[in-house]
């Protein structure tokens, strides 16, 4: 059996969206204290014994969650053309955070996004 790693870091961000095409008052501006727990899998362990620095995990998640803080979510690419569900706001972070973090020996596991605090919603991918 083949060890895996699991790191796990939390971030978070405050942004307003409008859910178009919505049959309710999500339709209309509203805002969220938004949290984003970001999962990164390591197969091996580095020269001194890490799947990945915190640090690095960290930085990355918090620069991609500094870019939509405080900010009007529609009017931000891809969010400008896509809908900004929590769906594809998690979908957004994986793979930003996939092109950064990806190599031969870690990856991004999965994304979840907390809407508040009892709803949210995992990405992955295969």
């Amino acid at each position: 059996m083949s060890a895996c790693y699991t790191l796990r870091v939390l971030t978070e961000f405050a942004a307003a969206h409008t859910l178009r095409g919505y049959p309710g008052a999500c339709a209309r501006m509203h805002g969220h204290n938004w949290k984003v727990e970001v999962e990164v899998e390591a197969r091996q362990l580095d020269e001194i014994g890490m799947g990945l620095d915190f640090k690095l995990i960290k930085r990355s998640a918090n620069d991609i969650a500094g870019r939509l803080d405080h900010q009007y979510l529609n009017e931000l690419p891809p969010f400008d053309a896509t809908n900004p569900t929590a769906e594809n706001i998690a979908a957004y972070f994986y793979r930003e955070l996939a092109q950064i973090l990806n190599d031969d020996r870690v990856r991004v596991r999965s994304v979840t996004l907390w809407e508040t605090d009892r709803a949210c919603v995992r990405y992955t991918e295969d």
